[in-house]
């Protein structure tokens, strides 16, 4: 039986710009904004679930995970790099667009 690969866990040469997995820090951020915006779309029903191969609106959760982004915007103001304030304004535009036209 073969053993599971896990991702590297941190080392003792990560800068202090690294983030848990040895990645940049502005990269990691960008990617959980990212998600976050890909959990929104799921529950707007404008791309379909991999887990259920399904598309299902739920507006009160797209509307929760808007929320949590623009607290997220508000919480972090002036702390950000200019590449994550700019995917972090966009994606909540972008929720903001398509949760307006429900």
């Amino acid at each position: 039986m073969n053993e599971p690969e896990f991702p590297p866990g941190p080392t003792d040469s990560a800068s202090p710009e690294s983030g848990p997995l040895g990645a940049d820090v502005t990269n990691e951020f960008v990617y959980f904004v990212t998600r976050m915006g890909l959990q929104a779309l799921i529950a707007l029903g404008l791309i379909e679930n991999p887990v259920t191969g399904e598309r299902r609106q739920d507006a009160a959760q797209a509307r929760l995970v808007h929320a949590d982004l623009v607290m997220l915007r508000d919480r972090t103001a002036g702390n950000l790099s200019s590449d994550e304030q700019e995917k972090l304004d966009e994606v909540v535009s972008t929720l903001e667009a398509q949760i307006s036209s429900l």
